[in-house]
């Protein structure tokens, strides 16, 4: 008698969930971001009772995962309106989090990583062999992933079939590759098709090159994700980005730039074939020692975090650009009079509370 009145409460209340859902709404929406920004700041090293942030008004926290990866870790939030919350936690305050930021050599888009003797990471975050993204948030979009889908697939199973995705900081460039991932598993029938996911990218940096980025755009285009940034804050301006001539276009002006050349006459051919060298070759050169050290070498010291890692094949390119559709919280009089600029505290203009101070004072 017992199980048969359980099981009735446990169907009403289902009942009760799917029928206040609702269906995420494309759009920047500025309740939404600070609801998810709230929910953001709960992930500093602090108890949550302790965070000076508002708290959330909608979700309810449920689930924090173990440190994994490169000291990453997410936080699971569910509301009553049947909606979930995947929480990416930025830069933690440890070497092992901050060499997932220095791992900025690209590797392609579409591949596999060998991240530990018994995970292979299979992905494909876009078709397009131009495209390439960040090593380091890779590797740990690829430990973030196996801990994600599990709790996805328990939320359908529940009911909840609208997913925010949101991270600041490193949260915000692994939350552009996760998304990639999670659309692109459900293209190919991998998880459910009426799963709805709806990004913010809070003071991310730059995830990847061109070609990943005109992908991630096209995808997201009808308003499903965004990043949000403060104009003072440095972090979105970084990986440092170094475009070559092999950044381009397969039809571009330099294909043919030395056979023209070549076509010139003598003393012309000579100054033109020097000016060409010095402009392209010096970027060619940053671009391999850039490989080199934030490759090659990081990886000695990614091996020792991850025994079981495997070393990529690296992708010829250090085009960083500012991905997605872009929401720019820009600094006033008022803000500079509160947080002046201080070279001592290089973080100021990136830390929650002025985001939290911006999107306040700014227009819906």
């Amino acid at each position: 008698m017992k199980k048969v009145i359980l099981s009735a409460v446990l169907l009403l209340v289902c009942f009760s969930v799917l029928l206040h859902a609702e269906n995420l709404k494309p759009g920047f929406d500025k309740s939404e971001y600070a609801e998810l920004l709230k929910i953001s700041a709960r992930q500093v090293n602090i108890p949550m009772d302790q965070v000076k942030a508002p708290a959330p008004e909608k979700f309810r926290f449920v689930y924090r995962s173990p440190e994994i990866g490169l000291s990453n870790q997410w936080d699971l939030w569910v509301s009553t309106d049947s909606m979930a919350v995947i929480s990416i936690r930025g830069t933690a305050a440890n070497m092992t989090s901050w060499l997932a930021n220095f791992y900025a050599a690209m590797v392609p888009a579409k591949g596999s990583l060998t991240v530990s003797d018994q995970y292979q990471f299979e992905y494909n975050l876009t078709d397009d062999p131009k495209a390439a993204v960040h090593t380091g948030w890779l590797v740990a979009t690829a430990f973030l992933v196996k801990d994600i889908l599990p709790k996805i697939d328990s939320l359908y199973n529940l009911g909840t079939k609208n997913i925010f995705i949101m991270g600041h900081s490193q949260g915000g460039a692994i939350s552009y590759l996760l998304t990639s991932h999670l659309w692109g598993l459900r293209a190919t029938g991998k998880i459910p098709a009426d799963l709805n996911f709806k990004t913010y990218c809070s003071a991310a940096p730059k995830p990847g090159n061109l070609y990943y980025a005109y992908h991630f755009e096209n995808m997201t285009q009808e308003g499903w994700a965004f990043n949000v940034v403060n104009a003072a804050d440095w972090v979105p301006e970084m990986p440092v980005t170094i475009q070559t001539v092999k950044d381009y276009n397969n039809v571009n002006p330099f294909v043919n730039a030395m056979p023209a050349i070549k076509k010139q006459k003598l003393w012309q051919r000579i100054i033109l074939k020097k000016v060409y060298k010095k402009l392209s070759k010096p970027p060619r050169k940053s671009q391999e020692d850039y490989q080199r050290y934030l490759g090659d070498r990081l990886f000695m010291l990614i091996k020792k975090q991850l025994p079981g890692f495997v070393k990529p094949e690296y992708f010829a390119s250090t085009n960083y650009v500012r991905t997605g559709k872009t929401i720019v919280l820009m600094p006033d009089e008022e803000y500079r009079t509160k947080f002046p600029d201080n070279n001592n505290n290089i973080f100021m203009h990136h830390f929650f509370e002025p985001y939290f101070f911006l999107l306040k004072k700014s227009n819906d």
